[in-house]
């Protein structure tokens, strides 16, 4: 009878020891996890946070996840103020500008090739159909255009620097 029972059983599988998953579980929400993948030979267990705010992330299994902490929020009061006062001037001078942001990711070129004078400088005039600058996508150029009128005060991306979608590229003040 117990060589017909052994027959009938399942083959024992790898698991994961009740210490580990708790030990995963405290990974998912110390690092605001949304997801989590742990996959072994036989075994795979996979943690899911639902509702919570957090992006869904990679993890490597060699290396634990880095949090990302804002520096400002460890800074005592004093040096959180400090820190946080270029960026209030900053956005008060910003608000009075029309921003031109990158359309498109891509590399940023403020002249039509290395020898030519640059499209624009601070302090240049340009219309709404003024072409400012070139961001390069796929080996594709795409001419980008001012969509304002008024004068250049403010260019926030060096030439040849790669530029993210909606990163701010010109400052135009009407």
């Amino acid at each position: 009878m117990a060589a017909r029972k052994e027959q009938n059983e399942p083959a024992a599988k790898a698991s994961v020891n009740m210490d580990e998953l708790r030990e995963l579980i405290a990974l998912l929400r110390d690092n605001g996890l949304a997801e989590l993948e742990l996959e072994r030979e036989d075994f795979r267990v996979r943690l899911r946070r639902e509702g919570a705010n957090a992006q869904p992330s990679n993890v490597v299994a060699d290396r634990p996840p880095v949090p990302n902490i804002d520096p400002v929020l460890r800074a005592p009061d004093g040096a959180a103020r400090a820190a946080s006062a270029p960026e209030t001037k900053k956005a008060e001078e910003a608000q009075d500008l029309h921003i031109i942001p990158s359309p498109i990711v891509g590399t940023f070129y403020r002249s039509p090739s290395p020898s030519a004078d640059p499209f624009v400088k601070i302090g240049s005039s340009v219309e709404s159909d003024t072409v400012v600058c070139i961001i390069e996508a796929m080996k594709l150029m795409n001419e980008i255009q001012a969509e304002a009128a008024g004068e250049v005060v403010k260019i926030y991306v060096e030439n040849g620097q790669p530029v993210e979608y909606g990163q701010p590229l010109f400052g135009i003040r009407s």
